[in-house]
Parts: structure tokens; sequence; C-alpha cells
């Protein structure tokens, strides 16, 4: 048996079928967006799940919170068909509002073993200094869901068939072991970005690409590319009792 094998990080570049998990309307493009159209480019089936409405998130002036939430919803989908994105899910519960892991995993596994993506892709909750926490459990949930998805009777009362995602892959985090050939998609990644027309102003932008091309840059040493994006990407067998999986 070659036990390397345990040891390194599962494709997901040749995923068919990718769901992209963000606890709000934005986090993908910011997080991955331009893993999530260099996915589209070559064919993956790309959905969103947005599990907040991100009626909170007012910059400048006051907006009423029902108006916001709409408003971001309809950026969230111009962003993402932007990308390539083909289909898109809200669970639509109030920004600032997540406690429940267990709750949470239950509603996407059951949209996991209804679309049956090949990988999962949400934000790293085990980044340090995340203090956000509606990242810190959609990452957990969508971790605890990503492993329990091929138990039969997962989550209780389930109707629905198992289904096995082969790899998940955590953005925003301080410990990528994949690193994704962003060049040919890095300005269709701020293009999705500017979309946010409630989020993010031109000083934002300006600030997020100056960040975000070092960072690429960065990512990219060494590689034979110009820019790139980082994961942590991991297998189901990763995310249980493997106490080498921070080294992969």
């Amino acid at each position: 048996m070659d036990l390397s094998a345990f040891l390194t990080p599962p494709e997901i570049l040749t995923a068919q079928r990718a769901l992209c998990i963000q606890p709000h309307p934005d986090d993908n493009e910011i997080g991955m967006g331009g893993t999530i159209a260099a996915l589209a480019a070559r064919g993956c089936e790309i959905h969103y799940l947005t599990v907040t409405n991100g009626d909170l998130g007012a910059q400048g002036a006051p907006i009423e919170p029902a108006q916001l939430a709409a408003l971001r919803r309809d950026e969230a989908v111009a962003a993402g068909k932007a990308l390539g994105a083909a289909q898109f899910h809200f669970f639509d519960l109030p920004d600032g509002s997540l406690e429940s892991i267990p709750a949470l995993a239950g509603r996407i596994a059951e949209l996991v073993r209804t679309i049956r993506p090949n990988v999962l892709f949400c934000p790293d909750p085990w980044a340090a200094y995340e203090a956000h926490q509606d990242h810190v459990v959609t990452g957990k949930a969508a971790a605890q869901a990503f492993i329990s998805t091929a138990l039969a009777q997962y989550p209780r009362g389930t109707r629905t068939q198992p289904w096995q995602p082969e790899a998940i892959g955590f953005y925003f985090t301080q410990n990528p072991n994949t690193v994704v050939d962003v060049t040919d998609t890095f300005e269709q990644k701020f293009a999705a970005m500017a979309l946010h027309r409630t989020q993010l102003n031109d000083e934002l932008l300006a600030m997020y690409r100056a960040y975000f091309t070092l960072q690429s840059q960065q990512r990219a040493a060494g590689r034979g590319f110009a820019l790139g994006e980082g994961l942590k990407v991991l297998s189901p067998l990763h995310l249980h009792c493997f106490v080498e999986a921070p080294q992969i």
C-alpha cells in the first residue's frame, strides 16, 4: 500500500461539479474568485450556497435590512454569474445569527446529497484570529456535512441518498497546500468583486487589488505561473481523527 496517498491533498481541478459555500454574499469572490472562474473554464458546474442574507452589512448611508438583503442577493447572483456559476442556493439566515454548527451542517448535507458535488469550498474556520462567528460556524458546518453525507441516516430523518464528495477546499486560509493558477482569471475575480456595490467602493477595491496582487505573486512563486490562489484541500479521511492533517 502506498501510504504517501494518505498525506497528499486530493485533486480539485478535475471536479465536474463544485459547491462554493459562503457565509455572506461576497465571500466566494473575495476568497477564491479566481479559482471559481478557473474551474468554470474547465467545464466544472459551479453551485453557490449563500448562508446568510447579509442584512447587517450596510456600508455608508443607513439602509433598511430587508432592502439591503434583497440588493445583496442580486449582487451575489450577478457576481457568481460573472465567474461562471450556474446554480444559486440561499438559506437566507439573518446576518450575524449563526450559532448551531450541527443544525447548519444538516441543512448543508441535504443540499450536498441533492446536487452531488465532487468538491466543496468554504472559509477556513480554523484560521488564526478569525473573529467572525458566521465564518467559523459556516466552515465547521460545511466540514461536518462533508464527512457525514455518506452516512445513510444523516441528517436524521433524511430521505435523500448518501453522497461523498471527494475533497473540501478551505479559502481564507493561512496554510494552503494547493495553489491554483489564476493568472488568466485574476481580472475576472475583480470584475466580479466590483459587482458587490453595497460592500466595495473604489477605495476598498483598490486596496484589495494591491493586497491580492502581492499575495497571489507570493503564492505562485517558483511554480511556473504568475498569480495563484491558495486553498487548504483535504479528503474525508483527513477531517476526523487524523493528527497529520495540519501537515498535509
